[in-house]
């Protein structure tokens, strides 16, 4: 009876975390879903569409989508230069996807290899970088961003160098932190008391333990960096002129918001969605890879 009475609460508890499991996978399934189309539309976005995202057709001007009594030669609508807007967001969201898969793992490498450093050396190793990430955070990230356009002019490659100069710092921060309190850890102190040189220790030893948080963070990082990409290209120091991006596009709608609101609508909807689910995936991962989280469940 004993053990009959033990082991009741133990299957329960199993199930009720499968449950639980089931749950988080049926409310992140929707944002997968989101993320592939715009995954799939922006990789195949010259198959998918038969017009040119800088095709100026002024006779098309101003067409509304085909909900609003427009024509499905245009699903939805057309610009005041009468461009396909479908065929320009899903360009946009190419262009979102290459800042995305670009920024991303460049500014975590340079921010996690800073923490670390800083993390383990300390001294004058510590000051000096934390200074350079204070200072980082203390410069307008606007006004920089206005001023490498321009010097350099408005260029996706600029937009990448700015976003990965403006986000870096986090992953330091967070690195340095994590990495003060590994330090002191057993198994840190039996790799030092072996004679493991610095390299060796901070490779195989601390960046590992640091994976799950910068994974979380890099997710976490991707409505931001679409929100950004987007603010640049607003205000026209983003991608070149003429270039699709949903800034860009919302920039230039916001003229005739009041006659045409797809244009604004349409792209604001979709740097919505990805952001929603960059958000949703991080929350998620979070969950998913704390195991002090995972152990209440």
């Amino acid at each position: 009876m004993a053990t009959q009475d033990v082991a009741i609460p133990v299957l329960g508890s199993e199930r009720g975390r499968r449950k639980v499991n089931w749950k988080r996978w049926a409310l992140l399934s929707p944002a997968l879903l989101i993320l592939a189309l715009f995954v799939i539309a922006g990789i195949f976005a010259d198959i998918i569409s038969v017009y040119d995202p800088k095709e100026i057709v002024l006779l098309d001007r101003l067409q509304p989508p085909v909900f609003d009594g427009g024509s499905w030669d245009h699903i939805l609508g057309t610009d005041n230069l009468g461009r396909d807007i479908l065929t320009r967001t899903m360009h946009g969201a190419r262009i979102s996807l290459i800042v995305v898969a670009v920024t991303i793992p460049l500014s975590a490498a340079i921010g996690t290899m800073v923490g670390l450093i800083a993390g383990w050396r300390l001294g004058r190793w510590d000051k000096f970088l934390m200074r350079l990430v204070d200072v980082q955070l203390a410069l307008p990230a606007i006004l920089f961003a206005i001023l490498i356009a321009a010097v350099f002019g408005a260029s996706l490659r600029n937009v990448i160098i700015i976003i990965t100069l403006w986000t870096w710092s986090g992953y330091a921060r967070f690195a340095r932190g994590d990495v003060l309190s590994l330090r002191e850890q057993e198994f840190i102190i039996a790799a030092r008391s072996i004679g493991a040189s610095d390299v060796r220790v901070i490779l195989r030893h601390l960046l590992p333990n640091l994976f799950n948080t910068i994974v979380i963070l890099m997710t976490l990082e991707v409505a931001a960096v679409i929100l950004i990409e987007a603010a640049l290209s607003f205000l026209g120091i983003g991608v070149a002129p003429g270039t699709a991006s949903w800034g860009a596009m919302i920039s230039e709608g916001r003229n005739f918001m009041t006659v045409a609101w797809w244009l604004i609508w349409i792209p604001g909807i979709a740097i919505l969605l990805v952001s929603l689910t960059g958000n949703l995936m991080g929350d998620w991962l979070r969950d998913a890879l704390d195991p002090r989280l995972r152990n209440l469940r």
